[in-house]
């Protein structure tokens, strides 16, 4: 039996209907899990909201009667439903990426669980470092921007005042927050492909300026339409690039001394054989 059957934890593979069955039922203890987030969530939606809106009350504080509104009867429902949808995905994260984890776990080797674990731990980790980033940072300096668009009456003109939607504003908190989440995996992406040998650290770098232009792309779709905004993505967009390229090379340094001494090991190995061998 060679080291690989060694290392496989499984001596004996599991047939199709098997599989398919105990897909089923990670599937179904995953929407279990969710469910049960969503009833807690939906429970304290209105805490998780005022926790969302924080950033734009800090905007209006010691501004009497600012508030949001809601101009269909059935919105501000609807918005308690999102919101527990959104903390409940959030809440049942670890139970569901366990789940998937169950299912994928048995069909690697000893090697491929060590080296895929780490991006498994890295990815709740960059997502969450994400939303911190929009919700206080980006968050509060892009609705001060945005609020000095206000105007006052004066001359006979009309007073404009900001009065959002609760959907609307619901709306574009959870984009920003999923949309800075995502892209902080960015890292976790490239230097798993760099572990897994399908992209080289080297390509990466070649391929900069084509990345630092696809990152000013994807800001401007995933941010507000003004260029704050979409700096405020793009930049650390591109610094986790460059984040990415640097922890590739780290990975494939490791791995090319690896090899290198494993070689070595291999060639010394053979040399003493060969000694062994001549010797009557």
């Amino acid at each position: 039996m060679s080291d690989l059957d060694e290392e496989n934890p499984d001596d004996k593979k599991m047939p199709l209907l098997a599989h398919l069955v105990e897909l089923r039922q990670r599937i179904i203890w995953a929407m279990v899990a969710f469910f049960a987030c969503f009833l807690i969530c939906f429970y304290f939606a209105d805490n998780i909201f005022d926790f969302l809106t924080r950033p734009l009350a800090d905007v209006w504080q010691g501004q009497e009667g600012r508030h949001l509104i809601y101009t269909a009867l059935q919105e501000k429902f609807f918005a308690n439903v999102k919101v527990a949808m959104f903390g409940g995905l959030a809440l049942g994260f670890p139970i569901i990426a366990a789940q998937l984890w169950g299912f994928v776990a048995p069909g690697l080797y000893k090697k491929e669980k060590m080296a895929f674990l780490p991006f498994l731990i890295a990815t709740p980790i960059m997502f969450f470092a994400g939303a911190s980033f929009v919700y206080f940072i980006f968050i509060p300096n892009a609705f001060r921007f945005f609020a000095s668009f206000e105007e006052v009456a004066h001359d006979g003109a009309l007073a404009i005042t900001a009065e959002p939607k609760v959907s609307e504003y619901l709306s574009l908190i959870i984009q920003l927050i999923l949309g800075f989440g995502i892209v902080f995996e960015l890292p976790v992406l490239l230097t798993l492909l760099v572990t897994a040998e399908l992209l080289e650290a080297q390509s990466l770098a070649k391929q900069r300026r084509y990345a630092y232009v696809a990152g000013f792309i994807v800001s401007a779709i995933l941010t507000p339409p003004d260029a704050l905004s979409m700096m405020m993505m793009a930049i650390p967009l591109i610094g986790l690039y460059e984040i990415s390229i640097v922890i590739g090379r780290i990975i494939e340094g490791r791995r090319n001394r690896r090899r290198a001494a494993e070689e070595a090991a291999e060639r010394a190995a053979e040399k003493l054989a060969r000694e062994k061998a001549l010797v009557p």
